[in-house]
């Protein structure tokens, strides 16, 4: 017989690859050349402990597995966010040789031409606009993603995401040790006056990322932390982490579609991604949910939960009439 809830495993596996994360960052700020401005941790440290709390009890002592499972994704989600970001810093530092040579030249051999596409781009303030919000939608789409998952009772495919979203970091992070770049507007001096003064949202990161390669910056913050990896692509990644995951949801499957396939056209300008970014992204991230989903059992018959009831129902005759199932059967895709 089939439970509504999810296993025990689709919880605390995710807390197990943030605490190694946490320990890991702890362990070079305490005793690497790192400095750790502990003032930064301190809000996502209480709003995560505060969540998986509240999480843990809805989940355990009320039984309402979505709010509980929405309370704990939230927390899970913040709290790595909170460790994920450091730990890119520290494999920024490790300063393996730059790879933007390679990578511009298979996006030359897949016909990107850099500054033709900028320059489009730049001189039509529409599109602009359109680009940017798209590219900015990250966060707002992760947390209306656990919201969307949660409130139509998807929690075994909820933790499925969020595995599939740690995971997908923490290889992005790890990749980016071997093959860390600058991007295309440094590396192929994409001046601003070039590009009618339009520049990606990213710039603010290159003096970070310049800083950590060579050891002029070694503060490392929980929070307002740059996003610094070039490949693969995060934003790629996560815009197919983010269609897959509520595509059962057909109120919302093609407007979130939509919105990722903009995000995904928006990340080469203002995210200074080289195509190859978002080709080795979107194939990270397949990787990482077919392999959750699975193990979860969120690829084809997933449980949803249905609204569980903590009195049975009596019969006409004062009987206790058979208890209804707590969950309904549907059929998704992966």
């Amino acid at each position: 017989m089939m439970s509504h809830r999810p296993p025990p495993s689709a919880i605390s596996a995710a807390w197990g690859m943030i605490g190694v994360v946490a320990f890991v960052v702890l362990a070079f700020g305490l005793f690497g050349p790192f400095k750790l401005e502990w003032r930064t941790f301190i809000v996502p440290a209480i709003a995560t402990a505060l969540l998986a709390g509240g999480g843990w009890y809805y989940r355990a002592i009320r039984h309402e597995e979505r709010l509980g499972a929405i309370l704990t994704s939230t927390g899970q989600i913040i709290g790595f966010a909170m460790v994920a970001a450091p730990l890119s810093y520290l494999a920024a530092a490790s300063a393996f040789p730059l790879q933007d040579a390679v990578l511009n030249a298979l996006d030359r051999r897949l016909g990107v031409d850099w500054p033709s596409m900028i320059s489009f781009i730049s001189q039509h303030s529409g599109l602009r606009q359109i680009l940017m919000l798209a590219y900015g939608s990250f966060a707002v789409q992760t947390i209306t993603t656990v919201l969307i998952l949660g409130i139509t009772g998807r929690v075994v495919r909820l933790y499925a995401f969020v595995h599939a979203f740690i995971a997908t970091t923490l290889i992005a992070i790890v990749v980016s040790v071997l093959c860390p770049a600058t991007g295309p507007w440094l590396f192929l001096d994409l001046r601003p006056a070039a590009a009618n003064g339009f520049l990606p949202v990213t710039a603010s990161s290159w003096p970070v990322f310049l800083g950590l390669r060579d050891g002029t910056l070694s503060a490392v913050q929980g929070l307002h932390s740059e996003g610094i990896i070039t490949f693969p692509s995060l934003h790629a990644a996560l815009a197919i982490l983010f269609s897959v995951a509520v595509w059962p949801v057909k109120g919302v499957r093609w407007s979130v579609f939509g919105l990722n396939g903009l995000m995904l056209l928006a990340s080469p300008a203002y995210g200074s991604h080289y195509l190859v970014d978002l080709i080795a992204g979107v194939l990270l991230a397949a990787v990482c949910w077919t392999t959750f989903a699975r193990q979860f059992g969120a690829t084809s018959m997933t449980l949803r939960l249905a609204a569980i009831d903590a009195s049975p129902p009596l019969a006409p005759d004062g009987l206790l009439k058979p208890a209804q199932p707590a969950f309904s059967r549907e059929v998704e895709p992966a």
